[in-house]
């Protein structure tokens, strides 16, 4: 039989520990930590705040005269424009970073398998994967959107055609029974939409990089494998919950305690700043802000950067588990993880199925 999803926890483990260790790398940890953060592989929270105890003038005369030509009265028809440069700013920055994460999935993906992560050469290299990837990402999200908003807008109509938004006090009831379907149906429904990412992104990826296909090609292959072990995909995916909520918290406590040991330092180098401030009369202007503003950037990057380092286990260990699980069960990744073994043929879709199988040997494990 194929090896289960607990099995292939100790191979990713032994490559993670390979890949990291053997010889430990300051700049591969930093790459992989880059690689990873622009993937997608790595979910940070939390930031730096810099002390904002500057003293803000009362209204009175002198400093109003100090506020009026710093804060002049804006314009709506120009408030009006910035808001939409900023709208669309934002619309191109994210379909950048989303194209950029789709080429650095393929990046992470052969950094996994070769031990060595190189971002110009997987940069060059997987333009092609990455632009269809970025397609079906960009139209997977739209469909997703709405269909949320289907499923919120059919109610929405309902209500506002029986009249509940006139009268919300006298059908309290029935909106919060509606509000609770609402709940359960968007929970079961982003749920499933993650569920056919994350396996998109484990099952999907390898053979898009490995034999040059398309996202719906992959799934047309990958559906009749999950469908014939259905148990060991469903052991995969309930089982890379359970590590990602454990590597999540490991994660979570020690950039908890990493922004702690920032954060004091910065706290009493604020506090001499605002002492300072104080006694040199400083107010908030633009150069206040603007110093107050390149501060916390660059303790945001810093902190930024630690965190990645941290994560770089959990960046290399998740998708050395998606490749160590499916390589069993998809013969052109089984023949590059293990190039010396004799890895049996796993029928593709379309194809007839030997009459006498061979049974599966055992995988050997990694460095031995």
């Amino acid at each position: 039989m194929p090896i289960s999803a607990v099995d292939t926890i100790t191979l990713a483990f032994q490559h993670t520990k390979q890949q990291l260790l053997k010889p430990f790398r300051l700049s591969q940890w930093t790459r992989l930590a880059f690689v990873g953060f622009l993937a997608g592989e790595l979910g940070s929270g939390g930031g730096c705040n810099v002390p904002s105890n500057f003293h803000i003038p009362q209204q009175t005369g002198g400093s109003r005269q100090f506020l009026d030509p710093a804060f002049p009265s804006i314009d709506p028809a120009l408030l009006a424009g910035s808001i939409v440069v900023l709208i669309v700013t934002a619309v191109v920055f994210g379909l950048l970073f989303m194209y950029v994460s789709s080429v650095m999935r393929f990046t992470l993906f052969d950094s996994v398998i070769e031990k060595n992560c190189s971002i110009r050469r997987g940069w060059r290299r997987r333009q092609g994967e990455g632009w269809r990837y970025f397609l079906w990402q960009l139209g997977y999200t739209l469909a997703t959107l709405f269909g949320a908003l289907l499923l919120l807008g059919i109610p929405a109509a309902f209500a506002f055609a029986l009249g509940w938004f006139q009268e919300p006090k006298q059908h309290l009831l029935g909106w919060i029974l509606t509000g609770l379907v609402i709940f359960f149906v968007l929970a079961i429904y982003f749920v499933t939409a993650a569920v056919i990412h994350v396996l998109t992104k484990d099952f999907v990826v390898p053979q898009m990089a490995l034999e040059n296909i398309g996202v719906i090609e992959g799934w047309r292959r990958l559906w009749p494998m999950m469908r014939t072990e259905r148990s060991g995909y469903a052991g995969y995916v309930g089982m890379k919950i359970v590590l990602a909520v454990g590597a999540g918290i490991a994660v979570g406590i020690v950039s908890v305690i990493l922004g702690l040991i920032i954060a004091v330092p910065a706290l009493g180098l604020g506090i001499v700043a605002v002492i300072t401030g104080k006694t040199a009369g400083l107010t908030w202007n633009v150069f206040t802000i603007t110093t107050a503003v390149v501060v916390g950037g660059v303790l945001l990057a810093i902190f930024l950067y630690l965190v990645s380092l941290i994560s770089v286990p959990v960046i290399v260990f998740f998708p050395a588990y998606s490749i160590y699980f499916f390589a069993a069960r998809y013969r052109p990744l089984g023949l590059l993880l293990y190039p010396s073994a004799e890895v049996p043929a796993v029928a593709q879709s379309g194809d007839l199925p030997p009459e006498e199988p061979p049974p599966l040997p055992p995988l050997p494990v990694p460095g031995t």
